[in-house]
């Protein structure tokens, strides 16, 4: 349970998938998504390998474990440029987020990408297993005076090249409706003088109906979120490469930026639609963060 003021919650539970869910896939289209799953496991070390084009290698393994869960993928907007020490903020939905984004960004370097994430989620058995394609800056959301050392980390990181991922929103929403960007790590890139990309993620139906089978959300556990994603008919992941934006000197001015750069009206006639499932729970103390 929450500690302190500033903790991030969403709203959304189970109502929230059911009002999102889609027709289900047929049972051999499971069984065969089951099996490419367990074979892409195994090669997970060899990403490890620093041999030449690993980049490409790990943004190509991303989008077979995209497709193995039925998952299709697709970019719009624009470029995606192959800058040093970019720090990269999205919307939050699910831990497919963090395959989504690896399937399409590209790394200046040889070294994966950096993602931002709950020091407990970091430790979990499925985060380490995709250590040879990304580097966890863990976060422990209990304690309010660690979030000064995790900025100065990020900021670090971005200064010596890296490409670091966070998700502002500081949670998952289920994708009908979504969370207010939180200052405190856009001061990473103010301190480090980079840049920042917003991408606006979204996952559809193939009718194009906003899809929350990816969302892991309330009670799920990781297992009963990718179950929920094997069993989904199609998937579309849909990214949007919005206006890189300068850092400036303002980090709550710079989070609102981002934030504008990433919503649009399809998810505000969302939240229209379940108004009563998506409120901010816990404003949180504004004037740290």
């Amino acid at each position: 349970p929450p500690t302190h003021a500033w903790w991030p919650r969403a709203s959304c539970d189970d109502a929230c998938v059911q009002a999102g869910a889609g027709h289900a896939a047929r049972r051999a289209t499971v069984a065969l998504r089951v099996l490419l799953v367990l074979l892409l496991v195994p090669a997970l070390p060899l990403l490890a390998v620093p041999l030449p084009g690993r980049s490409w290698a790990q943004r190509a393994y991303c989008r077979l474990v995209l497709r193995s869960f039925g998952v299709r993928i697709t970019v719009t907007g624009g470029p995606l440029r192959n800058l040093p020490g970019v720090l990269v903020v999205s919307d939050h939905m699910s831990w497919l987020d963090v395959i989504t984004i690896g399937a399409v960004f590209p790394v200046n370097r040889s070294q994966p990408l950096s993602f931002v994430a709950r020091a407990d989620v970091a430790r979990s058995l499925a985060v380490r297993m995709m250590a040879p394609i990304i580097k966890v800056i863990p976060i422990d959301r209990d304690s309010l005076r660690q979030l000064p050392r995790v900025v100065g980390v990020v900021a670090d990181r971005l200064h010596t090249g890296d490409t670091v991922v966070a998700f502002p929103e500081g949670t998952t929403w289920c994708g009908l409706a979504s969370g207010r960007f939180r200052p405190a790590m856009f001061q990473a890139a103010i301190d480090a003088g980079r840049p920042v990309q917003p991408l606006r993620l979204r996952y559809h139906h193939s009718d194009g109906r906003v899809s929350t089978a990816p969302a892991f959300i309330g009670d799920d556990t990781l297992l009963t979120s990718m179950r929920r994603l094997l069993f989904a008919r199609c998937t579309v992941a849909r990214v949007c490469v919005e206006s890189l934006q300068l850092p400036g000197t303002d980090r709550r001015e710079l989070a609102r930026r981002c934030q504008a750069a990433v919503r649009d009206e399809f998810a505000a006639s969302a939240r229209q639609e379940l108004p009563r499932l998506h409120q901010l729970v816990s404003v949180g103390v504004e004037e740290f963060l």
